[in-house]
């Protein structure tokens, strides 16, 4: 080999040895820094930053588990320190627990991290960094909220709207006031800012104006109050006027609350009921009747009357109201209204003469003279024109206090019950025996249950509101005029009932009632409540009676009518409470 070769292949050995060296010096470096890297990550793992803090409490380089217990136990004083705060200008304390406010000894040290992590990034920010942090607070809302509305009932308060109140002539002014509200939302977040600090929470208590305030207080009483009980307002029906005086027209008027306003607003049916009364030149027509005068069957006239549009009078009373002295004159469109029913037509019923009257008698009661008084006050003058019916529910109403009937006796189930117009059918049955004679049309009637011995047998009638009416037909040509009258009991004399019809006499009447069949007995109840009546029994039977219908003069039977009743036997009742 030539010495050339030969110092060649000694210089290519001599680099692969230095190769090898600094590739071993490399590898070295490597397993150094990764042994390093390593170690660091393993001293790491599961622990808080070395620098971190919260609340100032060091944590840095725990684990989870020791940086929980060292803040508990660093800030045990704080978080039981009472927190302060003031509202409306008063200072005082409350516990944090009272308004729900609490350390998240976990959610702290999490905030920070704990968790194990290659990233280099993270291992140098664990190694060099840590921040003092804030603690995470847990919130119970509900008991937050409890302790805000304490405060809200201690210092605040509602706005108080003004207002304009009319009483009789005049009207009375009702001051506005300002409210106080909490703002919730600003005074919990002050409250948890404050929390583990000597600061003060600033609870704000804001002011809270109402919504009719004393400018619109002002401009109501300028604009309507005044001039409202300022004078009197005339209503011209044409020719016609009426006055009205303020404190006739103000209890019709009043002043609301709309969009900040006070506006005057008008109770239509309350201005109607106070025209029917003061305003006589607006009136309804009266229908001719007839009447009892001196005795006799009379005609009396009818009564014009005037009409005008309501809503019209509705749709500038408040203008008129607010108005000036000169210019509280309201123009309304009226017309004469003639009456339906004229002299005429009240003298073609042809009501003349006595055609029936009945009288029944009852014992003495107090109750008795009340309820079938008024009973015949409210029947007493009824008309019923041809083809008319009459009904004695309709025509008394229901009999309750205010219509001036007082608590009696009635049937109930076959015994005695106290209720409200007893004795009413006292009247049923002498007006159904006026009508039977004058030979009117029998509509609707009831029987008592039970045979009552004052009243003729099978000829009789019992009401109950709502259930059992009497009811019967004008069917002649002529009108009928009904009369009724009670001549009270005494406890010495009976009462007195009786009903009569006045028209022209149509037909001649006569009746016979047959003999009593069917007998029954009665039996014994025996009753614990506390309403019990004691009664003696008697029996039952079935009765007919027969009703002949003949012209006036004549012997010639035009028609019968038969009637059919069953009396059940009345109870003995014996009372054991």
């Amino acid at each position: 080999m030539s010495p050339y070769r030969d110092a060649v292949t000694e210089s290519k050995n001599r680099e692969r040895a230095g190769g090898r060296a600094v590739l071993f010096v490399l590898v070295g470096l490597v397993v150094l820094v990764g042994g390093a890297y390593v170690a660091a990550y393993f001293a790491s793992s599961d622990r808080v930053p070395r620098g971190a803090s919260v609340e100032g409490v060091d944590i840095g380089g725990k684990t989870r588990a020791q940086a929980i217990a060292a803040i508990e136990d660093g800030l045990a004083d704080r978080a039981a320190a009472p927190i302060q705060f003031e509202a409306d200008g008063k200072q005082d304390t409350v516990s944090a627990e009272r308004v729900g406010l609490s350390v998240d000894y976990a959610a702290s040290v999490d905030q920070v991290g704990t968790d194990r992590s290659w990233n280099p990034a993270w291992l140098w920010s664990y190694f060099t960094g840590g921040d003092d942090v804030e603690a995470v607070f847990s919130l119970d809302q509900r008991a937050m909220d409890d302790f805000l509305d304490g405060i809200q009932d201690e210092h605040g308060s509602e706005p108080v709207d003004g207002a304009i109140r009319f009483r009789g002539s005049r009207y009375v002014v009702k001051k506005a006031r300002d409210g106080a509200e909490l703002d919730r939302e600003t005074a919990q977040e002050a409250l948890s800012e404050t929390y583990l600090t000597d600061g003060t929470a600033e609870l704000p208590i804001e002011v809270v104006p109402p919504e009719i305030g004393e400018d619109a207080v002002r401009a109501a009483v300028d604009g309507f109050a005044n001039p409202a009980i300022s004078g009197a307002v005339r209503i011209a029906y044409g020719k016609a006027t009426a006055k009205l005086t303020p404190a006739q027209y103000l209890p019709a008027v009043s002043l609301q609350p709309e969009d900040g306003a006070l506006v005057p607003t008008l109770d239509e049916k309350k201005l109607d009921a106070v025209l029917d009364q003061h305003a006589p030149a607006a009136r309804a027509a009266v229908d001719a009747t007839v009447r009892m005068v001196d005795g006799k069957p009379t005609v009396i006239p009818g009564k014009p009357g005037m009409t005008y549009d309501a809503d019209a009078v509705a749709d500038g009373f408040l203008e008129v109201v607010a108005a000036a002295p000169e210019d509280r004159v309201l123009e309304v469109d009226s017309k004469v209204e003639k009456p339906d029913f004229t002299v005429k037509d009240a003298r073609d019923l042809q009501i003349k003469e006595q055609v029936s009257t009945f009288t029944t008698y009852y014992p003495h009661a107090d109750y008795r003279n009340i309820n079938i008084g008024r009973a015949a006050q409210l029947i007493n003058g009824t008309v019923l024109k041809p083809g008319e019916t009459f009904s004695l529910n309709d025509t008394v109403g229901e009999r309750t206090a205010a219509n001036g009937f007082t608590e009696g006796y009635v049937i109930s189930n076959g015994i005695l019950v106290k209720d409200l117009g007893g004795g009413v059918s006292q009247m049923a049955t002498t007006l159904f025996n006026a009508m039977f004679f004058a030979g009117l049309k029998d509509v609707e009637h009831k029987p008592h249950s039970f045979y009552i011995d004052r009243y003729p047998v099978g000829r009789e009638a019992t009401v109950a509101w709502g259930a059992v009416d009497l009811r019967f037909k004008n069917d002649t040509p002529y009108g009928i005029l009904i009369q009724t009258s009670v001549q009270p009991s005494t406890y010495s004399s009976s009462g007195v009932v009786t009903a009569s019809m006045y028209s022209t006499k149509y037909w001649d009447i006569t009746s016979s009632t047959g003999p009593r069949y069917n007998f029954t007995s009665p039996a014994t109840r025996r009753l614990s409540t506390s309403d019990c009546e004691p009664s003696v029994g008697y029996g039952g039977f079935d009765v007919n009676v027969w009703r002949y219908f003949r012209r006036p003069g004549s012997e010639k039977l035009v028609r019968t009518e038969e009637f059919h009743t069953t009396y059940i036997p009345a109870d003995e009742v014996v009372c054991v409470n």
